[in-house]
């Protein structure tokens, strides 16, 4: 009889006590801490969210460039997923002049030496971060269809009555064309007939609209278009050696990230694509 009622107390005890644990949640249990393996995981996370913080980066380059940059471009995004590219093209001394008047850039890629050579004594460009990159050659187009212009001394004949160039003062390509045509005794008659371009580029849409009968342009520049061709190439000894060099801008405010992008440029995968686009390296 005791033990029954002793049996009958501790159950209902039990009953009481599992009315009260629900009633109250105070018998719940406890939540376990956080694992070492879920702490590391946040804490990666949390590491991760602050590395791939994207950088900008304004690059001025030479317009004989832009084709081989834009695939540049494409490859640099699977090598640099964070950097966010963005290019200034044009005509080196315009584009050396806006950095000089303190336009935002971060790395500048020229089609002549003297431009680069411009900024350095002025201090805009970074110690140590120049390098010659790439080389070119200056050859002289003429619409595709043409057939009557052969050779250089055709500029002083009645063949040609309009010859595209670059702007010498602005435009290195144009710099390049009145050396070469200087040296070959024609630059002063020739004035008459010369039609100037703002860069490269203006100079060959002249020839591919058939605005003018000839033009003088960069080798690279005539092997992306299919309505023009080369007719002669300019004599090496005619004018100054046709070098693109690079530099990261001194005022540049992501100075590490253009450097690591100047260095990208001399990588395989760069050179590989630079010399599709018809260059050479410098290097």
């Amino acid at each position: 009889m005791m033990k029954t009622m002793k049996r009958r107390n501790f159950t209902m005890l039990s009953a009481l006590a599992l009315v009260t644990c629900l009633g109250t949640l105070s018998c719940t249990q406890p939540t376990s801490p956080t694992s070492p393996a879920a702490a590391e995981t946040n804490a990666t996370k949390a590491a991760t969210k602050t590395t791939t913080k994207t950088v900008d980066l304004t690059i001025s380059v030479a317009a004989s460039v832009q084709d081989a940059m834009k695939a540049v471009q494409e490859a640099y995004q699977d090598e640099a997923p964070n950097a966010a590219i963005t290019y200034n093209f044009g005509s080196s001394g315009s584009l050396a002049q806006q950095i000089s008047q303190g336009a935002p850039t971060d790395v500048f890629l020229s089609a002549s030496q003297q431009w680069m050579d411009d900024l350095e004594e002025q201090g805009q460009i970074l110690a140590g971060s120049r390098q010659n990159l790439l080389l070119n050659s200056l050859v002289m187009i003429t619409p595709q269809d043409n057939a009557d212009i052969t050779d250089f001394s055709d500029f002083e004949t009645d063949k040609v009555t309009k010859l595209a160039m670059g702007e010498p003062e602005s435009v290195p390509a144009g710099r390049y064309a009145k050396e070469a045509l200087t040296a070959m005794n024609m630059f002063e008659a020739l004035q008459p007939k010369l039609v100037f371009g703002k860069d490269v580029r203006q100079v060959l849409s002249y020839v591919e609209t058939g605005n003018v009968d000839a033009g003088l342009v960069y080798a690279t520049d005539a092997k992306i278009s299919d309505q023009v061709q080369i007719v002669a190439t300019a004599p090496a000894d005619t004018h100054s050696p046709i070098i693109y060099p690079v530099g990261v801008v001194a005022d540049s405010e992501h100075a590490e990230a253009a450097q690591a992008f100047v260095n990208f440029l001399s990588s395989d995968t760069a050179v590989k694509i630079f010399e599709e686009y018809g260059f050479a390296m410098a290097e």
